[in-house]
């Protein structure tokens, strides 16, 4: 099976290169299943439910999230109706929504998605690693290719579960941190895994965000207001190919994707839309 993850998806301009990339990109490059973390993707921060149904329409198969996605309400109703977009699962019981999904391809294989939050510098939730061995042994001998999203801040967090976790599962990715690490690897007893997989949004930006905003919080420690910027628009992520038998990962690659020059240009006008 051949896995693409989107990373961070931020704003509108995330939304847009999504749409005018994505179902060429998946037909040039043979994939089966598409993931993509859409937690800024409503003007950087939370993801709204016709923002969510629209990315589903690009061609996304699911969707991930993390410590922005309870910033829309909105969203609530919508992660308890539709299983195929998560949240952290070691947010609380009775938490909205659901942090596990088991999809089932047209041609009966099974791929499980487990989404996870860290706690080094976030807030205090469950523990992830934890969680992990709950939601595996819920799988039982049922789905052998599990694919893991853990948005966390740092990268020792990361490094630890990817190695907790190899062999049991098929990939570790990590999120959140926007820049794209090039760490890339297999691990000893067959998990993929990248620190960070990058970005998908404006890359003339701080993170996704306008630069004025950023560089005024850290010389005045003043709260100013971010803003999506809009400027050299890419996709970015990683693609796993994950043997079907064994669930243990073949290879990883990561890719960073621009616009071709005759796609439809992008309108910075209203984020909400």
């Amino acid at each position: 099976m051949r896995i693409l993850f989107i990373g961070d998806l931020v704003g509108k301009p995330g939304r847009w290169i999504v749409s005018q990339l994505l179902r060429d990109f998946k037909k040039e490059r043979n994939i089966d299943y598409t993931i993509c973390n859409v937690e800024n993707a409503a003007g950087g921060f939370g993801v709204t439910r016709e923002m969510a149904k629209k990315i589903f329409s690009y061609g996304v198969d699911l969707e991930t999230t993390g410590n922005h996605v309870w910033d829309r309400e909105e969203i609530r109703d919508y992660l308890d109706n539709n299983p195929r977009i998560l949240r952290p699962a070691n947010f609380p019981s009775g938490t909205p929504g659901g942090g596990m999904y088991v999809d089932k391809l047209p041609d009966g294989r099974l791929i499980a998605t487990i989404n996870l939050q860290g706690r080094v510098y976030m807030k205090p939730i469950d523990c992830p690693f934890k969680t992990t061995d709950g939601e595996l042994s819920l799988l039982g001998h049922g789905a052998n290719i599990v694919f893991v999203d853990i948005h966390a801040e740092t990268t020792s967090e990361k490094q630890a579960l990817g190695y907790y976790l190899d062999g049991r599962v098929s990939a570790v990715v990590g999120t959140h941190t926007h820049i794209q690490t090039a760490d890339e690897c297999i691990l000893p007893k067959g998990t993929a895994y990248i620190t960070d997989v990058g970005m998908t949004g404006p890359f003339d930006s701080i993170i996704g965000m306008k630069h004025d905003a950023a560089i005024k919080r850290f010389l005045t420690g003043m709260p100013y207001k971010f803003s999506v910027a809009t400027g050299d628009i890419r996709m970015q992520g990683v693609i796993v190919e994950v043997d079907d038998q064994t669930g243990k990962a073949i290879s990883i690659e990561r890719y960073t994707l621009k616009v071709p020059d005759n796609s439809t240009p992008f309108d910075s006008g209203d984020d909400t839309a």
